[in-house]
C-alpha cells in the first residue's frame, strides 16, 4: 500500500487560491455527500494526480485528475442559477402525463439540465428559481434556513386584520401550524404576505379556512431575488452577489416549536 502524502505534495491538491476543497468537489460531482466524501478521503480511496490525499481540506483545480477507487471523476458542471417569472397555467414538474405546459419549457435549451427550487402551484404565478447547484437549492428551500418568500395576494374581499394577526401568531389547521413572518396591507383586497418557512398551498389553505377566495397569487421575492423587471415567461441569471447570499446562508438556531392556536 502506498503511503499517504501531504496536501502540498499531492500534485495540485494544495491550498492555492482559487482551488475548490476536495470533499466539496466530490459532493458536487455526485460521488457522495460532503461528510461521506470526507470519509472516502480519510480512508485513502481518493487520489489526485496519481497520489493519495490525506485531508478533506485539500484543494483541487480544473487541471487536476481526481480518482475514487481508481475511477476518474468528471468535473461537476458549472453552477447555473436562473430566476423565472412563471405565468399561471404552467406546472413546476419535470414531466406531466396530462401534457400540461411545464415551467422549465420557458427556459432556453442551452441552460442545460436544471431543477426547480420549491414549487408554485398551477394557478399561481411569480418567481421560481432553477439551478443545478444542490447546495444553493437546499439553502433556498429548506425551512431551517428561514429564507423569506413574499407573495402578492388578491382575494375576493378585504382580508380582516384579525385573520392576518392570527396567521402571524401561528394558525393551526388539521393539526398543522402555519405562521406568517410578516404582512403588509394595500388598499382593497390586496395583501403582501411574507413566509419564512412555507408549506404546499399554505396561503390558499389558510385564507380559504377563513372563508376567503384567492383570486391571484404571485410570488415576488425569494431571499434577495425579486421579480422586478421580469415579464411573465421571462428569465434571468442570478447575479454573483445573489448566489453568494444563498451559499453563505446558515441554519437558524433551533427554537422551541410553538403549537399555535386553532384557527377560527
Amino acid at each position: 500500500m502506498r503511503p499517504m502524502v501531504s496536501d502540498a505534495a499531492a500534485g495540485g491538491a494544495d491550498h492555492r487560491p482559487g482551488g475548490e476543497r476536495l470533499h466539496v468537489f466530490l459532493a458536487r460531482a455526485g460521488v457522495a455527500s460532503r461528510r461521506a466524501s470526507e470519509l472516502l478521503i480519510g480512508a485513502g480511496r481518493v487520489t489526485v494526480n496519481g497520489r493519495p490525499v490525506a485531508a478533506p481540506g485539500s484543494r483541487v483545480g480544473p487541471e487536476d485528475r481526481v480518482l475514487v477507487d481508481g475511477q476518474p471523476i468528471a468535473a461537476p458542471a458549472a453552477p447555473r442559477c436562473l430566476a423565472l417569472h412563471k405565468p399561471p397555467g404552467y406546472l413546476c414538474s419535470n414531466r406531466d402525463p396530462g401534457r400540461r405546459p411545464l415551467a422549465r419549457s420557458l427556459l432556453p435549451a442551452a441552460a442545460g439540465r436544471l431543477f426547480h427550487v420549491g414549487r408554485l402551484d398551477l394557478a399561481s404565478a411569480g418567481l421560481i428559481l432553477f439551478t443545478n447547484h444542490g447546495q444553493l437549492a437546499v439553502r433556498a428551500a429548506h425551512p431551517r434556513f428561514g429564507v423569506e418568500k413574499e407573495y402578492d395576494v388578491v382575494t375576493d374581499r378585504r382580508v380582516p386584520e384579525a385573520v392576518l394577526e392570527e396567521y402571524r401568531a401561528g394558525c393551526r389547521i388539521a393539526g398543522v401550524t402555519y405562521r406568517l413572518a410578516g404582512y403588509r396591507r394595500y388598499p382593497g383586497a390586496r395583501v403582501l404576505l411574507t413566509l419564512a418557512e412555507g408549506r404546499n398551498r399554505e396561503i390558499r389553505r389558510v385564507l380559504g379556512h377563513a372563508g376567503l377566495q384567492v383570486r391571484r397569487l404571485t410570488r415576488v421575492r425569494v431571499g434577495p431575488v425579486t421579480l422586478r423587471g421580469l415579464a411573465p415567461g421571462a428569465w434571468r441569471p442570478l447575479t454573483p452577489p445573489e448566489v453568494a447570499w444563498f451559499l453563505e446562508r446558515r441554519p437558524r438556531p433551533p427554537a422551541a416549536a410553538a403549537a399555535g392556536h386553532r384557527c377560527r
